[in-house]
């Protein structure tokens, strides 16, 4: 991945090739709407850093990048006043939030997933138990019924597993 900057500005390319150094990121320049258009159409991008000063001047060019950098974060900067050290700690800062908003998404869908299957399983051991506890069950059944339950049984003790893992891992990295 990589990040675009759409900018104008003289000495654009030297700016990047600082960026670039300093982040360890491949930082592409486009110098207007059509270029950076193009740009997108051809990669993906961690970042889409927009010059201020043509989000003023046309609005409606920087909404249309913003809406074709598909999943890069957006930024406006104001090239003309912004050093490159200011503008490598706002990406950066970007950048980390974008990881962190990941991360916790990740850990939320997880858990969302992890509740409906234990209902999920529960649901089966009760429905296997009332119907085991019948009298008038044959044999065969009954005993597909038990391997049904053992399995949804064994698969509720493998999804407690990972979570205390998960919690020890988040321990000791602090999260």
């Amino acid at each position: 991945m990589s990040i675009l900057l759409v900018t104008g500005i003289e000495g654009a390319r030297s700016c990047a090739e600082v960026l670039a150094k300093q982040l360890g990121i491949a930082v592409e320049v486009a110098e207007g709407r059509r270029d950076a258009l193009a740009c997108l159409r051809k990669a993906e991008f961690q970042a889409v850093v927009i010059d201020e000063t043509l989000a003023e001047c046309d609005p409606t060019a920087a909404d249309r990048i913003c809406e074709a950098a598909s999943l890069a974060i957006p930024l406006q900067v104001n090239f003309a006043v912004c050093g490159s050290a200011r503008l490598i700690r706002e990406i950066r800062s970007a950048l980390h939030r974008r990881e962190h908003e990941q991360a916790v998404a990740r850990r939320a869908a997880a858990a969302a997933v992890e509740v409906e299957l234990k209902s999920t399983i529960a649901g089966l051991l009760l429905q296997s138990e009332l119907v085991l506890s019948g009298s008038e069950i044959p044999a065969p059944v009954a005993d597909r019924l038990r391997v049904v339950a053992d399995l949804a049984g064994s698969l509720r003790r493998q999804l407690t597993v990972p979570h205390a893992v998960g919690a020890v891992g988040a321990a000791r990295t602090g999260e």
